[in-house]
């Protein structure tokens, strides 16, 4: 007779690790963030408690796709064809936080960012740049690179809607000026 493979029964103040195994509530850190709607745009990420400057807060997920997929699949919202989930990666590949996404994907740019991101082995996360207040609303530069030139349009197609002093009123990241010779 067959038996289902049965997990171990959930103690008391206990949480299930993604190995099937009791681990006591004490070692369960409580999340850095939560989702809610933004000044900014759309959804933003806050902070649900204090954050310590160098914290790994979150990683950004999704589906790890190629360029020629994400031009194929282009926005995920056909009323707004610049606005992606895409997450260029070093080794040419791209993560579609539309697809198998989290949290992450919801956090906004802003030309005066308290978080950045970081890949390691293919793998993005956001840190935290400096202590981020209770509340506080995350943010990273997204630097977005565009070859074509930066026209007026194109900038106002990928606007930054931050406020900071010295917004750049763009997601594009600056153009460098070619030096003469």
């Amino acid at each position: 007779m067959f038996q289902s493979p049965r997990l171990p029964p959930k103690l008391p103040n206990t949480k299930m690790s993604e190995s099937k195994t009791a681990v006591p509530a004490a070692d369960v850190t409580p999340a850095f963030h939560v989702v809610r709607k933004s000044s900014i745009h759309g959804n933003g990420v806050f902070a649900a408690r204090k954050i310590p400057a160098e914290t790994r807060i979150i990683e950004y997920r999704g589906e790890h796709i190629t360029d020629d997929i994400a031009n194929e699949r282009g926005s995920h919202d056909p009323e707004n064809p610049f606005h992606t989930f895409f997450f260029s990666l070093e080794g040419g590949k791209m993560i579609d936080g539309g697809v198998k996404g989290n949290d992450a994907r919801w956090i906004n740019h802003a030309c005066a960012p308290n978080c950045e991101a970081r890949e390691e082995q293919g793998q993005v996360f956001i840190h935290a740049l400096r202590d981020i207040k209770r509340g506080e609303e995350l943010n990273y530069d997204y630097g977005l690179i565009v070859e074509e030139r930066h026209t007026a349009k194109l900038k106002a197609s990928y606007e930054c809607r931050c406020g900071a002093p010295g917004c750049r009123h763009t997601m594009l990241a600056p153009k460098r000026r070619k030096r003469a010779t």
